[in-house]
């Protein structure tokens, strides 16, 4: 079970890695797009697009239906919480870390400040 939600994760974040893809999502966030409509702003045939689209259909990004000849992507954004959950692991990793330097610092500042207060031969105490 463990490996079939990395395995499902891993084609989240393969699918996330290119920019194309990133962009089609953006598009798709405002609405349906055909394939055509969703390649035409990169200068690609539609058999590009559509390697681009099986990707983010295999992370479960997308859904695609077909209307006559035309198919037609949705946004499935439920996978986009699922990396966000995963990648908020390391929000608060690197949000601990950057308090504790932000901490260290300001004491820092505080110890020159209180140095150049009484030591009149410092930078701080010349006239």
């Amino acid at each position: 079970m463990v490996e079939r939600e990395s395995q499902h994760m891993d084609h989240i974040f393969q699918a996330l890695s290119d920019g194309t893809r990133r962009r089609m999502l953006r598009e798709l966030a405002q609405g349906e797009r055909s394939v055509g409509e969703l390649s035409a702003p990169f200068s690609m045939t539609l058999a590009a697009a559509s390697k681009h689209i099986r990707v983010l259909e295999q992370a479960g990004l997308v859904r695609r239906e077909v209307r006559w000849r035309t198919h037609v992507c949705h946004l499935e954004a439920a996978p986009l919480k699922q990396a966000l959950d995963e990648l908020s692991y390391y929000e608060s990793f690197w949000t601990e870390r950057l308090d504790t330097l932000h901490r260290l610092l300001r004491e820092e500042d505080a110890q020159a400040s209180s140095r150049s207060a009484t030591d009149p031969t410092s930078e701080g105490g010349k006239a």
